[in-house]
């Protein structure tokens, strides 16, 4: 029997299916921000470490500006250098301070960012420093009839806090000097080949142990059919401990997904994070408890306390050994969601949303190919509509605000596997939402399930060839996720058309495409079927 924990489970991960890296991305090529030669700088944001006094102090990050010469790379090349602030501020006219290659440090407005950044390098400043009028960056770009483009100088946004921060240390006589440099990021990363092996093993466990069970039913199953058991009735073989997916629940999955979605990014805020917390903590103990009874009733300890059975109010028949297994669970959630704020808890976050998918892709099936090709064909669009479309209706995008969590003052929704990029200079998670493994592996595990059953050996079967594209498909979404440095993709826009298009060729090819279409599953034949039936009337 399916436990109401499950079927929940089921509805909150399905909701979200987009790779990212977050915190601290490089700020991407920008088309919509006009270049012409001179002004052709890609953004990239930079680290602004300070000292006052001499003392190290706070480090800010700003973004580079379409103009100027290309900040130093590493920090070892990058000199310290004195700021001071603009004569007037908005260094719209000549400073009156006499500058001998200092930073200058100016406010934002009354003239453009060009004039402002020709007016500082005529006056002998190495760098300028434009505070925004706000708390977010902005980028500096030309504007279209400027003419006076060739500027000497780098030049640098901070938000307003951090510059404010730095002219008000001045103003108190202090002696404040700053680095400028802009860290490249490393092609790969350790925590994305981590993340993939993940990735890639949860479907590898989640679909053996989904075959094992098929497999065991179907013996079960036949061995009742052999000795005309009493206990063989429609009710015995109607029963079921999964729930299969059909055509209109995979329709409707784009729907209500999406309608979620926009209902999470309407409503995004810090208690809104704290309901997610606790749906996922809910989920995190059911697939947990389900993970660790299957995996210490394989011992034989623990056998008979898995198969000894305790009455408890409102829940039935319990294990003893779920019974045992419960409490810690409870416990492990808990302090994980107390704990999330910590540099470690994604440890805890990863062992929760594992032990989920692999719960889930054991309960939730599709029983054909057909339905899996309506499915991640949804899932498909719904990731590309939520993932880029959507920037044309709401000038962002919403999957990607809503996987980092933003206004909510938290990092990010729960319902992600992450991983902390270790060489990255700019810190921040590679992760991958919970959709980007379950739906792919839903139709990886029914190609298992289908290999098992009509005996078919690794070579002539469909599961090697579907776990290999959906790995080569999670690797080009990497790489793309590389080559727009750092911009969030929607995984399964690369993953479905190498799983999908694999599965429908090769099915076609072997001539086994109508079977996997309709049923799914092969023919068995029975011998005993009449004296089975006939025993039952």
């Amino acid at each position: 029997m399916v436990s109401l924990g499950a079927i929940y489970s089921v509805a909150c991960v399905f909701l979200f299916g987009v790779t990212l890296v977050l915190a601290g991305d490089i700020v991407h090529h920008d088309d919509v921000a006009p270049t012409r030669p001179g002004c052709e700088n890609n953004f990239v944001l930079v680290k602004v470490p300070t000292w006052i006094d001499g003392v190290e102090n706070d480090e800010y990050v700003g973004v580079g500006a379409r103009f100027g010469p290309t900040l130093e790379s590493k920090e070892k090349h990058a000199t310290h250098t004195r700021v001071v602030m603009a004569d007037p501020p908005d260094c719209c006219s000549k400073p009156k301070n006499k500058l001998t290659s200092e930073i200058i440090l100016v406010h934002r407005g009354k003239c453009s960012f060009t004039t402002k950044a020709n007016i500082a390098d005529e006056a002998g400043a190495s760098a300028i420093i434009i505070i925004n009028n706000r708390t977010e960056l902005f980028k500096m770009v030309c504007e279209v009839n400027e003419t006076d483009v060739d500027i000497g100088i780098p030049a640098v946004m901070l938000p307003q806090d951090a510059g404010l921060n730095l002219e008000r240390h001045i103003q108190n006589k202090s002696i404040v000097a700053i680095q400028l440099y802009s860290p490249l990021r490393p092609l790969v990363d350790v925590a994305e080949v981590f993340l993939w092996l993940m990735a890639v093993g949860t479907i590898l466990c989640a679909s053996y142990w989904s075959a094992w069970t098929a497999r065991e039913a179907v013996i079960e199953q036949d061995k009742l059919l052999k000795d005309a058991s009493e206990e063989y009735t429609a009710e015995s073989v109607g029963s079921r401990g999964y729930v299969e997916i059909s055509t209109t629940a995979a329709i409707l999955f784009v729907v209500l997904a999406s309608c979620f979605l926009v209902m999470l990014y309407k409503l995004m805020s810090f208690w809104f994070v704290e309901v997610l917390v606790v749906l996922f903590c809910i989920g995190g103990i059911e697939g947990l408890q389900t993970c660790l009874v299957a995996l210490l009733s394989c011992f034989r300890w623990f056998q008979h306390p898995a198969q000894t059975y305790v009455k408890i109010p409102f829940f039935g028949a319990v294990p003893y050994l779920t019974l045992a297994i419960t409490p810690f669970c409870v416990v492990f959630a808990v302090v994980w969601a107390v704990k999330r704020h910590a540099s470690y808890a994604w440890i805890g976050q990863d062992i929760l949303g594992i032990a989920l998918i692999i719960t889930v892709l054991q309960i939730v099936r599709i029983p054909n190919l057909k339905v899996g090709t309506v499915l991640l064909s949804c899932a498909f669009l719904y990731d590309i509509l939520w993932v880029f479309v959507s920037k044309w209706w709401f000038h962002e995008s919403v999957m990607i605000v809503v996987a980092r969590g933003d206004k909510s003052g938290e990092d990010g929704i729960p319902m992600l596997l992450k991983l902390p990029r270790l060489f990255d200079p700019w810190g921040g998670y590679s992760i991958i939402g919970f959709g980007d493994i379950i739906l792919p592996g839903l139709l990886v595990a029914f190609s298992l399930r289908y290999d098992w059953l009509a005996k078919k050996n690794l070579r002539a079967g469909y599961f090697v060839w579907a776990m290999t594209a959906y790995g080569l498909g999670l690797l080009v979404t990497y790489v793309a996720l590389n080559l727009m440095d750092g911009h969030g993709q929607p995984a399964l826009l690369y993953i479905v058309p190498f799983t999908l298009g694999t599965f429908l060729s090769l099915g076609k090819k072997r001539g086994d495409l109508k079977i996997l279409w309709t049923r799914g599953e092969p023919e068995r034949p029975c011998p005993h079927i009449q004296e089975v039936n006939q025993s039952i009337n």
